[in-house]
């Protein structure tokens, strides 16, 4: 089992910026990589951003990339997810969850946290 608690959403205005923190506990040795996800009131849960434990490779969805830095740090078993120059279109719950290889698919990934509310205001 790994637990995974996030944190850091909130209210922000179009520009503004927000770090989300991904703490996790538990077997994380298990889980190869650790992505973000984010779902809009009535639409889909996507993919976000990803980050591999090891090497700390990451990848990125088109939608966020060049605006939103995913990073770890291994000694704190946190994955954090810088978001700069927020829209509107942010708007979302944000999840993190962890995956044994490494994707962009919601299916392939096991544990998931409870999610944390971002609301971006033009």
């Amino acid at each position: 089992q790994v637990q995974l608690v996030e944190s850091g959403g909130g209210l922000a205005q179009a520009g503004d910026s927000l770090r989300l923190s991904c703490a996790a506990s538990g077997r994380t040795f298990s889980s190869y990589a650790v992505g973000w996800f984010r779902q809009a009131p009535g639409k889909e849960r996507v993919f976000v951003a990803g980050i591999t434990w090891s090497a700390g490779s990451s990848y990125y969805a088109d939608s966020v990339k060049g605006r939103f830095t995913i990073s770890r740090d291994n000694a704190k078993n946190t994955v954090y997810l810088q978001m700069n120059s927020l829209k509107p279109e942010d708007t979302a719950v944000y999840y993190c969850a962890t995956a044994r290889i490494r994707s962009r698919i919601v299916n392939e990934y096991e544990y998931w946290g409870q999610g944390t509310q971002v609301t971006v205001s033009s």
